[in-house]
């Protein structure tokens, strides 16, 4: 749907790329959200809260989009997520919106190893 498209880059943007956690969630994100990460409480006031410390309040970590997808109500980021003394993780980021707000999302995270088998690992 192109309305979740839209909304979907948006909060990409202010979520990774500038690191805006209050701002991505204020905007695009509903107050009934559901979070499937064991680690985070439901609604966006918890994750605002758990999650600006990796963002906002971590200059130098980077999170750097790889892909995107939508598909209806359902959309994907995969990351590249770096912070400075610590091995790089890919991540999976699933969102569903509903009239246009996020009201769900799952995550899978894998740290990048320091060695491969190949010259494509993880990106």
């Amino acid at each position: 749907m192109a309305d979740n498209r839209a909304a979907f880059e948006a909060f990409v943007d202010l979520f990774y790329a500038q690191k805006r956690v209050a701002d991505a969630f204020g905007q695009l994100v509903s107050d009934d959200y559901t979070q499937h990460n064991p680690t985070i409480p439901d609604g966006p006031a918890a994750a605002i809260e758990l999650l600006t410390p990796k963002f906002d309040g971590s200059p130098d970590a980077t999170f750097e989009v790889q892909r995107m997808l939508v598909d209806g109500d359902l959309a994907v980021v995969h990351v590249r997520a770096s912070r400075p003394g610590a091995p790089d993780a890919a991540v999976a980021d699933f969102y569903r919106f509903d009239d246009g707000r996020i009201v769900e999302h799952w995550d899978v995270l894998q740290q990048v190893p320091a060695h491969a088998v190949h010259d494509h690992p993880m990106f």
